[in-house]
């Protein structure tokens, strides 16, 4: 058993969760949350603890939701550098003539990239979804081949794609536990929450004519905390949405899929919702912004200690006015050795709940070791010869 060195031992009563560890997901079939729609699914973003559940393995038709994975890929392509929000687009005449949700791009003008993916993530627009998709991935086709790829790397194995939009197709499903997957990663890129809280906004066409935009997902003016999500609707599916809250600490993420009417889905959301936020608490027990009140040894360096910091945080997700014991174990790599670089893994952190790993996260150098030179071993050995 590898030994544990510079321990750092945190005691802490806290409210906290009923949760053994981050790979163990407990389902709680809260009788308290009346849900009627044929999926529901709630569950916290930070730890992935899964609160509520009905049917969310059950494979259905999620109408405009699909468009959470194309939006998944034009955020990545945006980080990769691939596009700017200032780039012009061209709308070709497939794009344009697309049905359903619109905002009426008109074939062979130009739209800033940044308002295509406003309308998506908007208005729910199939002409600005087919624009984006034919500008990353050369057309609509290779673009789903991609979000097929993305379900496979993500281990979404109840969902595939024959379309960026979501119109009815056959072959296309996906379910409420994979929605809820797809959300998570498309909260991590930031730039999605300037547009996911607008409520009102428009875009402009050539020759001055506008189109106005109202977000399809009412909670994010009408439930406090909410501030992102994508509802869908077709016949064949009814009324979908995926949405996100956050309050203090906690963000949920909640999805429904096949509810009667809009009213309902909306409504039983919120219940998630409130469910999870009047029966939930969460805590950071590991702050990356913060360095550790501890160094770690560096074997041949300029400096013989290094400053360091966790590389990510750690929340601990729990059922409130439960107390559990939280400790927090520093184990640093075996042998470090200058020269090391700002950001170097240079050892662990793993946290433990009632005795139990939770979860654990990498700590990182906060600055350079150089290797020590021929002269400072010397100016070493002069220090010790001084009387």
């Amino acid at each position: 058993m590898k030994k544990l060195f510079s321990v750092i031992m945190l005691v802490i009563a806290l409210s906290l969760c009923a949760m053994t560890n981050i790979e163990s997901l407990g389902v709680n079939a809260a009788p308290s949350v009346d849900v009627s729609s044929s999926s529901a699914y709630l569950m916290d973003y930070n730890s992935k603890t899964v609160i509520f559940a009905k049917g969310e393995n059950k494979r259905l038709t999620i109408a405009s939701m699909t468009k959470i994975m194309l939006l998944n890929l034009c955020f990545e392509k945006l980080d990769e550098g691939e596009f700017t929000l200032e780039d012009e687009i061209t709308i070709s005449k497939n794009a344009s003539g697309m049905g359903g949700s619109q905002v009426f791009l008109e074939s062979g003008k130009s739209y800033k990239a940044g308002d295509l993916i406003k309308s998506i993530i908007v208005a729910s627009a199939n002409d600005a979804s087919v624009a984006m998709a034919e500008r990353l991935f050369g057309s609509e086709q290779a673009c789903v081949d991609i979000m097929n790829e993305k379900c496979t790397e993500w281990g979404l194995t109840d969902t595939l794609f024959s379309n960026c939009t979501g119109l009815p197709k056959p072959t296309q499903y996906s379910c409420a536990k994979d929605v809820a997957t797809m959300l998570t990663h498309l909260l991590s890129h930031k730039e999605y929450f300037n547009y996911s809280n607008i409520w009102m906004d428009e875009i402009e066409h050539e020759g001055g004519r506008t189109t106005g935009l109202t977000n399809t997902n009412k909670l994010i003016r009408f439930y406090d905390g909410c501030d992102g999500g994508k509802t869908g609707y077709t016949q064949e599916s009814g009324f979908c949405l995926a949405a996100t809250a956050k309050r203090g600490a906690m963000r949920l993420i909640a999805v429904i899929i096949k509810a009667k009417d809009g009213k309902t889905r909306f409504a039983e959301a919120s219940s998630l919702f409130n469910y999870g936020f009047e029966n939930y608490t969460e805590k950071m027990v590991v702050d990356s912004s913060k360095p550790l009140d501890i160094t770690v040894s560096i074997e041949n360096g300029r400096e013989d200690k290094v400053p360091v910091r966790p590389l990510n945080d750690i929340y601990i997700f729990s059922e409130r006015n439960k107390k559990d014991k939280i400790t927090v174990d520093f184990v640093p790599e075996k042998k470090i050795v200058a020269p090391i670089k700002e950001g170097d893994v240079v050892g662990k952190l793993t946290v433990f709940k009632d005795n139990i790993e939770f979860s654990s996260v990498d700590v990182v150098s906060l600055s350079d070791i150089d290797k020590k030179t021929y002269f400072d071993y010397i100016k070493d050995i002069s220090k010790k010869w001084q009387i």
